[in-house]
Formats: structure tokens, C-alpha cells, sequence
């Protein structure tokens, strides 16, 4: 299994997840002649992706799904919260899912996961193919028992590292704003996301993306900086996702114990 991003941020989302038989684009939050350039410099013909999944109706995460579903005729994966939140009338290959509920693309075997956040049915997902499993986890408040559980154990994650606590406070944001990013419905914090990988351990994570960053509220060096000590300081297993460029092609080995 391997996975790229086309960009990360709230000036839009993109992630390709390739197994050996299928390849998905988890939201499209860029324009449609954006995406396909973006595509484009990852290697890829967008007429070989397989379907389209959907986390939630925020724009950053829907704004080219219409766009690219409609000119490339291809299925689009989502709740039924969503579609309805989503105003994406007009799409031939709509498949309405249900959160908890796995359902397969050839060989990738995909979650849809429940999490907290103020969208209508929002669902993060983790993909599992050839003995490897992936999570995608942004775009949460909090990380509740359920999350913790159902994304453990995972080879690489896209991690939401949204913003620094201290940035946020102090920073541009109106009051309201500020509440709403750092509550329980809105983004995690790099140090909600450092206590998650703490709960969990870190020993099988082959790969850490860190997502989602703030432009306003963080800095990559300060999620590095958080994130990398709970990866025995190894930079090579730790990525900050881009929102210009996303990041390349990371490749997830079969699971194998780590030599301590």
C-alpha cells in the first residue's frame, strides 16, 4: 500500500491511497484544473482512480468532488449526513455509507469511523490492504475511547496537528473563531495529538503525516518538534503535510516487529 497528498490545510484536502488493485482519492477540496495538476505531479492518471470518498461537507474537503466526480464518471463514497449536507445534486454514482459499517474497493477493505466534529455525519476512515492498514484522522475536536480504539494498531496515519495551543490564543482569530477550532467539535492541537500517539505507542507507525496545520495558529517546525520525540527522534518516519505541495508517495511495508 502506499499513499500521497495532493495538500493539506484549510485551503483544501486531498489524499490518494493506492493497493495493488484499487486506487481512491479521499476528498477533493481543489478546484478541478487544480487537482488534476496536482495529480499530475504526483504520477498519476486521474482516469485510473476507482472511486471517490467523502469525509464531511466542509468546503476545504468538498469544493472540486462535483467538479471531478461528474468529469471523470466516477462513484462517490459518502454518508448519508453528508450528502445531504453536502448539496451535491446531479451526481450520476452516489453510495450512501453508513459509519461503522466496512465496505471493500477490490481489494481495499475500508472503515468509516465516527468522529466528533461540527459537520452533519462526519466519518474519517482507515484502509486496510495485503496486511497493512492506514488511517486517515483529521477534522476532530477530541479523540474519544472510540477513535483510540478503532485507530490503533495502524502502520501509517495522516495525523490532524491543526494548531499550537498558544498560537491560537494569541493569534488573529475573532473569539468565536477560537472557540470553535480549539472545542470539542472543531481541529486537534499538536498536543492532542501528541497524547494520542503517547496512549498508543508508536513502535509499529512505519509512517506519521502531520495534517491539517494551520497557516494562522502552528508552524510545521512546531508540530515536528512536538511529534518527533515520540518516534525515538527518527525524522525519516515523521512528514508534515503541505498545504502547496501535500507530500509524496510513502510506501507501507508489510507489518514487521521493530528490532528494539
Amino acid at each position: 500500500m502506499r499513499f500521497a497528498s495532493l495538500g493539506s490545510g484549510s485551503k483544501g484536502n486531498a489524499t490518494l491511497i493506492e493497493s495493488d488493485e484499487a486506487l481512491v482519492l479521499v476528498d477533493c477540496g481543489f478546484g478541478l484544473r487544480d487537482a488534476l495538476a496536482r495529480m499530475a505531479l504526483l504520477g498519476i492518471d486521474p482516469t485510473r482512480i476507482d472511486a471517490l470518498l467523502v469525509t464531511h461537507e466542509h468546503g476545504d474537503h468538498l469544493r472540486g468532488v462535483r467538479s471531478l466526480a461528474k468529469r471523470l464518471k466516477l462513484p462517490v463514497y459518502l454518508t448519508a449526513g453528508t450528502w445531504l449536507a453536502g448539496r451535491l445534486e446531479g451526481l450520476e454514482r452516489v453510495h450512501l455509507i453508513n459509519p461503522e459499517q466496512r465496505f471493500a474497493i477490490k481489494d481495499l477493505e475500508i472503515d468509516p469511523v465516527t468522529v466528533p466534529h461540527d459537520a452533519r455525519e462526519p466519518v474519517q476512515y482507515l484502509f486496510e490492504a495485503a496486511g497493512r492498514r492506514l488511517g486517515v484522522l483529521t477534522d476532530l475536536g477530541h479523540v474519544t475511547d472510540h477513535v483510540r480504539r478503532r485507530f490503533r494498531d495502524c502502520d501509517g496515519l495522516l495525523l490532524e496537528c491543526n494548531h499550537d495551543l498558544r498560537m491560537l490564543a494569541e493569534g488573529p482569530y475573532p473569539p468565536s473563531l477560537k472557540r470553535r477550532v480549539g472545542g470539542h467539535w472543531g481541529h486537534l492541537a499538536n498536543a492532542q495529538a501528541v497524547a494520542l500517539l503517547r496512549h498508543w505507542g508508536t513502535d509499529r507507525l512505519q509512517r506519521v503525516i502531520a495534517s491539517h496545520l494551520s497557516d494562522k495558529n502552528n508552524r510545521p517546525e512546531l508540530a515536528f518538534e512536538a511529534l518527533e520525540p515520540l518516534l525515538d527522534n527518527d525524522a525519516s518516519r515523521l512528514m508534515i503535510a503541505a498545504q502547496d505541495r501535500g507530500i509524496g508517495w510513502q510506501r507501507l511495508d508489510r507489518t514487521v516487529e521493530r528490532v528494539l
